[in-house]
């Protein structure tokens, strides 16, 4: 069983910046990628960024293109980061991390296997 565990959520001034942590353990597919996602109150859960199992390819939504960056912590995979800069009020939201076995960074959240209880990010204005 693969267990993911989010941190670093809180309370942030608009402008300001967060680094969220996803820790996977348990047992993870040889070879996964992975992904953040976000939910605000009574919205659908949407994309945030996905990266591929390498940690070469990553894309993001359009809404946080150049401020936000999921990256892993080293080759191991063990620990992955969404560094968020310059966040907004409407960056608003519970933030889940998701894991799927394969190579490719993917969108759609109908293809992860695995997700975290996600982590409350509130931007103030």
């Amino acid at each position: 069983q693969v267990r993911l565990v989010e941190s670093g959520g809180g309370l942030v001034q608009a402008g300001g910046s967060l680094r969220l942590s996803c820790t996977a353990s348990g047992r993870t597919f040889s070879r996964y990628s992975m992904g953040w996602f976000r939910q605000a109150p009574g919205q659908e859960r949407e994309f945030v960024a996905a990266i591929s199992s390498s940690g070469g390819s990553t894309f993001y939504a359009d809404s946080v293109k150049g401020r936000f960056a999921a990256f892993f912590r080293d080759y191991t995979q063990n620990i992955m980061y969404l560094q968020m800069n310059s966040l907004k009020v409407e960056d608003t939201a519970v933030y889940y991390c998701a894991l799927r076995s394969g190579r490719t960074a993917v969108q759609s959240k109908d293809f992860y296997d695995y997700w975290g209880q996600g982590t409350q990010v509130t931007v103030s204005s």
